[in-house]
């Protein structure tokens, strides 16, 4: 749900370049803001050229005005709450309400006005990653216009040179500000609507928190040590499915703003990178993919095609990034005497339970755990737990989509047949060789 904040005094008006009272205050426009954690419905064009809007994941875009020619964009920094997932929420910073903050999308050759509102308790600015931009409009605090004071409002200007998906983040204080969720993402339409045209277009950008279990602040000087994997600040269970309809082209734009790579992998199809933050890459240097490897700091694209219909894995292959609230230090004692290992434990916990010797799945356990924290690895479907956590979501192709609907169709409805199924187990065990023996022969 969008709400407005009220108009900002004439005092609060700062540029980010000199300005020299070329836009006044009184024509900031008001701010939206967002208090919904799920995906919010395409924002499509009302004037100008078309395009097929994107949608964010757990996210939504940013509503603009048209003043002559520019279009007009207003941006918060703020402290905000965020949920990971249900049962846990985190203290963030970001923007408009949320971290990461709204999508803003425009189009090839507009002019954009981005009005930036300092709710902070420290300067901030915000930098444009990826975009072509005169070098007062970069936002690096310090180097290309002065930091954003508390309480201060800057104005960014430039034209949008070319098509293609991008990142803003602060260039202040960076390590804490980056750290407490403050990125979005930036999405710009080709004029030409035929331009590599899509049916369905997802973003989202990808981060990192060290989050201690029961504490609701994230370290800002980890580097390595991080717990929670997310995509737009949410975890699974909690992140939104990506529901695509059977036969649509589909594009997945991925930003990467944590400290370490994420190979991104679909399953069920395959893929083109066809675009990064350096622009559109030539359809004759395309090659099909079932794994992208997303760098730190880049964006990478992907178009598919939905043509093989169920509920499909989307994930980070690490798989320590699809689990929640991992504990680095657990000792592996797989094939350890369990009774031995429940006295061991008693004596010091009696509320304790031990696990791991057979291994880790996690599906039928409960164990007590302090508030705001979730489980490693969590999540249902229709045959069991599906034990993920972290960077992992479904891409749901269903026939019977509408064009524009993107609600959760549920379970996918398997056809008879399709389904791995157990079969009876033999009553002996099957003869196997051993090394250093002669191969076994076969009668015939």
């Amino acid at each position: 749900m969008f709400s407005r904040r009220g108009f900002l005094s004439t005092a609060a008006l700062v540029g980010a370049s000199a300005i020299q009272g070329r836009v006044q205050a009184a024509s900031i426009p008001e701010a939206a803001t967002m208090d919904k954690v799920v995906m919010q419905p395409p924002l499509h064009p009302t004037s100008g050229p078309d395009y097929r809007p994107v949608v964010t994941l757990n996210g939504w875009s940013l509503p603009f005005r048209m003043n002559g020619d520019w279009k007009e964009f207003h941006l918060v920094a703020e402290p905000v709450v965020r949920e990971f997932a249900e049962g846990m929420k985190v203290n963030l910073w970001g923007y408009n309400g949320q971290s990461p903050g709204p999508t803003i999308e425009a189009v090839e050759g507009d002019k954009l006005r981005i009005f930036v509102t300092n709710r902070l308790p420290e300067y901030t600015t915000v930098h444009w990653h990826g975009m072509i931009i005169p070098s007062g409009m970069d936002g690096v605090g310090g180097l290309t216009q002065p930091h954003i004071e508390p309480g201060k409002t800057f104005v960014y200007e430039f034209e949008m040179k070319k098509s293609g998906t991008f990142m803003y983040h602060p260039h202040s204080d960076e390590m804490v500000q980056m750290a407490m969720g403050m990125m979005g993402m930036v999405v710009v339409h080709p004029r030409d609507p035929n331009f590599r045209a899509v049916d369905r277009d997802f973003v989202f950008v990808m981060s990192t928190y060290r989050v201690d279990p029961g504490t609701y602040l994230p370290h800002v000087n980890e580097m390595t040590d991080f717990n929670m994997w997310t995509w737009n600040a949410r975890v699974f269970p909690g992140i939104d499915p990506l529901p695509v309809r059977l036969g649509d082209k589909v594009r997945v734009r991925i930003g990467n703003l944590s400290m370490t790579n994420h190979p991104i992998h679909l399953h069920g199809h395959s893929f083109a990178v066809t675009c990064t933050d350096g622009g559109w890459i030539a359809e004759s240097a395309q090659i099909p993919e079932t794994t992208t490897d997303v760098p730190v700091g880049a964006i990478r694209v992907f178009d598919v095609l939905a043509d093989n219909p169920g509920d499909w894995a989307f994930h980070c292959h690490k798989s320590h990034h699809t689990m929640n609230a991992m504990g680095h230090d657990v000792r592996n004692l797989i094939g350890v005497s369990r009774k031995d290992l429940a006295k061991a434990v008693g004596k010091l916990a009696p509320d304790g339970m031990a696990m791991g010797s057979t291994g880790m799945a996690m599906g039928n356990m409960e164990m007590p755990a302090p508030d705001n924290t979730l489980p490693m690895m969590t999540g249902t479907g229709q045959f069991g737990p599906i034990e993920m956590g972290g960077m992992f979501t479904v891409m749901k192709i269903r026939e019977d989509l509408a064009r524009d609907d993107y609600r959760d169709p549920g379970p996918y409805k398997f056809p008879q047949g399709t389904v791995a199924y157990e079969v009876a187990a033999p009553a002996t065990e099957p003869a196997r060789h051993k090394p250093g023996r002669a191969p076994m022969k076969h009668k015939m």
